[in-house]
């Protein structure tokens, strides 16, 4: 097999375009670096933006803030240096970089609200918030040893499937980001959309490049440019620095924990759904990397992969922040800069754990208006459906397989479009399905194991394959 072909299913993937420097290529220094601050610029937004969430509907004064929003920053580097370097069976060892997971907000605000309604101080309910997020940890650590024995739920359909619609789903978040963020003033106004339009057409340009630090500096180049515009321009409220304290120091349990089984459950339901996420954020890292999305080794690192997500978010619980989870927009950096090392992630991790301790840092990061971040970030979201569709194309699309895409795809993304379209339903189902992407993977997870297959010499084939896979799988798990 040759560097860039990856074999599944008797078929022949199409390897992406090939990489400046693969996954176990070191860069120069500078090279690496240079990388690394696009990955912390895609993702410092989104690492913060649920703490903020969590601590305004809490009513935090700015210290105990500024201190869950370094500890999103400091755990987020420490998990992506984890997950990365692998330690023992704990980490993928791709350029998996983590961050605080969106996915939770919802059901943190529902237990806040409940706690606060009951007469419960802001840090009790933030000890049951976090009480919660420790326990519920242990269910990806769990479920990662005992994959092997899901082989044949989590297969290239389902996973192509949740990476397709991780790329889709994304998309309009790029694009309220472009208009202005949707509780702004001046959503939609054409002074964000020339600002984002801009950026993203820079971003684009210089991804398209042959000229090699412009395609690795595409993003920064996009955020640098808009940052100088949005200066001139009086956009930048530099305000939202005063008050941060110097630095940030990690205090184990500093709020305490707390459970209650009832608020539990959805917590554990999000943790499931979320390790399919995972699946399908390995798979599109593996996917744009190069390297395998079936086999021993591809199977090996889902696993580790997985248990480094569980292991990640109980470190994150225990210095009282938020669950962390593999960041999918982070693949389509990998696609637009061409670089796939794994050790950019050591770089990631060093600077994502400084701005951590240092939030004075962050903070000026955080006055980046989001025109100017959805215009860099568009791209990326598109190069991860993409990702997404290419593992699809492996597959033999038969009429059976054509369905399941059909159904997965229509209803992930109709939640996307129209989420107020669940309000009748009850709390803990709204929860579970207000994500297109858990609705659309457990549907491609459920019919995919419903539906019958169809006998035919290509299905035969892929059998086999799927039995010596079994066979190297089991090897290893025993």
């Amino acid at each position: 097999m040759t560097h860039g072909e990856i074999h599944e299913g008797g078929h022949l993937i199409e390897a992406p375009p090939k990489l400046l420097y693969g996954l176990n290529d070191k860069p120069p220094l500078t090279d690496g670096i240079f990388v690394a601050l696009q990955h912390v610029c895609a993702i410092f937004i989104p690492i913060v933006t649920p703490g903020l969430i969590i601590a305004g509907a809490l009513k935090l004064d700015i210290p105990t803030t500024s201190y869950l929003l370094g500890m999103s920053l400091l755990v987020s580097g420490v998990a992506t240096f984890i997950q990365a370097r692998t330690v023992g069976p704990i980490g993928s060892g791709l350029l998996s970089i983590q961050g605080t997971s969106f996915a939770f907000v919802t059901a943190i605000l529902s237990v806040v609200t409940s706690s606060l309604d009951k007469g419960r101080t802001p840090q009790q309910a933030l000890a049951l918030v976090l009480g919660l997020c420790f326990f519920g940890s242990f269910i990806p650590i769990i479920l990662s040893r005992f994959l092997h024995l899901t082989r044949k739920i989590f297969t290239p359909l389902v996973t192509g499937v949740a990476v397709t619609l991780i790329g889709l789903t994304l998309i309009k978040v790029g694009m309220n980001y472009m208009a202005g963020g949707v509780k702004s003033p001046n959503y939609g106004s054409l002074q964000n959309w020339a600002l984002s339009g801009l950026v993203f057409i820079i971003v684009a340009l210089c991804s398209a490049s042959k000229n090699k630090y412009l395609k690795m500096g595409s993003i920064i180049i996009g955020l640098g440019v808009g940052f100088i515009l949005s200066l001139f321009m009086g956009l930048i409220d530099f305000s939202k620095v005063a008050g941060l304290p110097l630095v940030n120091f990690p205090i184990p349990f500093r709020f305490g924990l707390a459970f209650d089984f009832a608020t539990f459950v959805p917590f554990a339901i999000i943790y499931l759904t979320l390790t399919l996420e995972v699946i399908g954020d390995i798979t599109a890292t593996s996917m744009v990397t190069g390297e395998p999305v079936a086999g021993g080794t591809f199977f090996r690192r889902l696993k580790a992969g997985i248990l480094g997500d569980g292991v990640n978010s109980l470190l994150a619980a225990v210095c009282s922040t938020f669950p962390v989870v593999t960041l999918a927009q982070n693949n389509g950096i990998i696609q637009l800069t061409g670089v796939g090392s794994r050790y950019v992630g050591y770089y990631v991790a060093a600077i994502l754990s400084f701005l951590g301790l240092f939030p004075i840092i962050g903070g000026v990061l955080r006055t980046i208006p989001l025109p100017v971040v959805g215009g860099a970030v568009m791209l990326m979201f598109g190069t991860v459906a993409v990702a997404g569709m290419n593992i699809l194309r492996s597959m033999p699309m038969d009429n059976r397989s054509t369905v399941i895409l059909a159904v997965s795809l229509s209803l992930g993304l109709g939640v996307t479009f129209a989420p107020e379209s669940l309000k009748a339903f009850p709390e803990l189902i709204h929860t579970i399905l207000e994500s297109g992407i858990a609705t659309g993977s457990i549907c491609a997870l459920v019919l995919n194991l419903v539906l019958p297959k169809s006998s035919t010499p290509a299905a035969d084939m892929e059998a086999l394959e799927e039995s010596a896979e079994q066979l190297e799988e089991s090897k290893f798990s025993s």
